[in-house]
């Protein structure tokens, strides 16, 4: 996402953890869409960014529950008025500030989507 950060909706703050966890991840590149970041394997959404700058990672269930209780985070919302996305939690502003803690569930994650069918491309229409 070089480059886009500045015309990101997102907050530049929590852009700036964002990218530094998905950089311990070496062979992970960002993605953008409608100017927030997400990360994919094989078409399947791993982890992404809110607009709000909240970020959601998808994980399988025993490590979902566990983020969810030790942190008492919550399930991902990419917007307060949606509904939540089951598989994404989303990652307390103060885990988020800490990679270290944070990068065992990025791993996780990462492992999980790589267990998933992949998808295939959408085609567009002309």
């Amino acid at each position: 996402m070089a480059g886009s950060a500045k015309n990101s909706p997102v907050p530049p703050e929590q852009l700036a953890l964002y990218e530094r966890l998905i950089a311990t991840l070496p062979d992970v590149e960002l993605r953008s869409n409608f100017g927030t970041a997400y990360t994919a394997l094989a078409g399947n959404m791993f982890t992404m960014i809110s607009k709000h700058g909240v970020v959601g990672i998808r994980l399988p269930k025993a490590e979902r529950e566990e983020l969810l209780a030790r942190y008492d985070a919550e399930l991902f919302r990419g917007d307060p008025a949606w509904p939540p996305a089951k598989e994404y939690v989303a990652v307390p502003p103060a885990l988020l500030a800490n990679t270290a803690e944070l990068r065992p569930y990025l791993e996780a994650s990462h492992r999980h989507v790589q267990t998933l069918k992949p998808k295939s491309p959408r085609k567009r229409t002309p």
